[in-house]
């Protein structure tokens, strides 16, 4: 992969950016294995519902590299939050993933497989104003995958926030 001097992070796939103070760019190379147009419609589609996933901004081109532009997120960490503050962030983003799921939406990928790098829980950032969802690459709809598999992806996803909020409330 090329590299850019505005090197954010590395995921598994693709490499995150920085492209100005308000976006970020996630670089699908021509070998991704994730299609650049599925994680887009993935985020407009979660925007619409409420804006616990970050924003789709636009699709660029550099060179045979293709450019998911999101804005730039400012990240804090949630430690610096007392323990009774970080719980009621938790069950207003708790709301916020209902809210998704009932409008037929479901991340999938809120907890990392322990086999793969990263954190835990690197794809629920804590910002100023609560968390927030990156990375919606696998995520499903209700209406693409049908009633079972959606509800199957929505429970074991309600089980992972069980396990984000006991990680949450114990570091």
């Amino acid at each position: 992969m090329r590299k850019y001097p505005q090197q954010l992070s590395q995921g598994h796939n693709n490499m995150v950016v920085a492209i100005s103070p308000t976006e970020v760019g996630k670089i699908f190379t021509p070998d991704s294995r994730v299609e650049i147009s599925a994680e887009a419609e993935n985020m407009k589609y979660a925007n619409k519902i409420n804006n616990l996933v970050v924003k789709f901004i636009r699709i660029d081109i550099d060179n045979d590299n293709q450019i998911l532009v999101m804005e730039r997120l400012k990240l804090f960490d949630f430690r610096q939050f007392e323990t009774e503050l970080r719980d009621s962030m938790f069950n207003a983003f708790l709301e916020k993933i209902k809210e998704l799921h009932r409008k037929g939406f479901v991340h999938r990928d809120l907890r990392r497989p322990s086999s793969t790098g990263g954190d835990a829980y690197d794809n629920i950032i804590q910002t100023e104003e609560g968390f927030r969802l990156i990375d919606v690459g696998i995520s499903a709809s209700r209406e693409r995958a049908g009633d079972k598999l959606f509800d199957q992806y929505v429970r074991t996803e309600l089980k992972d926030l069980e396990h984000f909020k006991e990680y949450l409330l114990t570091r």
